[in-house]
């Protein structure tokens, strides 16, 4: 199993939908970065955990834990003309970008950006480094541990 921080401006899309989504579950549709597309397409696996993350807010954070529901699929958004995700360089023969569906397991208190900041056990967190910008970033184990038990 590996671990995985996910983030969601939530004024695109929160916590609380992912909570109102019909199954509590969606499409991590959207990311076009190719280091977080290959996160999903070549290693994420249905069960893995996701720390579901808000960015760009007035408290960036951890808001809940998440699990992928699904193996890698293509991500329609490519394709659509209308879409502010469309790709005029993807064919539906070779699609550019991948997803994976994401399931609520639960809300949890807020873990602030701030907060993880402070926590010597999260120092080496790859969504804290200098200059991280990625939308979905590996966790590793001892911090998924850390972490949750922290949430409680």
């Amino acid at each position: 199993m590996a671990y995985w921080l996910m983030k969601s401006e939530p004024d695109e899309f929160s916590i609380d939908d992912l909570a109102a989504a019909p199954k509590q579950s969606t499409p991590w549709f959207g990311v076009r970065n190719y280091m977080a597309r290959n996160y999903m397409r070549d290693h994420m696996r249905v069960g893995d955990g996701v720390l579901f993350y808000h960015s760009s807010c007035e408290v960036p954070g951890v808001y809940g834990l998440a699990e992928v529901s699904s193996t890698p699929y293509p991500d329609d958004s490519q394709f659509d003309k209308k879409s502010p995700y469309y790709d005029p360089k993807a064919k539906r023969e070779e699609p550019r970008w991948m997803l994976v569906d994401v399931k609520l397991v639960k809300k949890t208190r807020v873990l602030s950006l701030e907060e993880m900041r402070t926590l010597p056990q999260l120092a080496e967190m790859v969504t804290l480094k200098r200059g991280n910008r990625l939308s979905i970033t590996p966790v590793s184990a001892a911090e998924w541990k850390f972490i949750t038990k922290h949430l409680k």
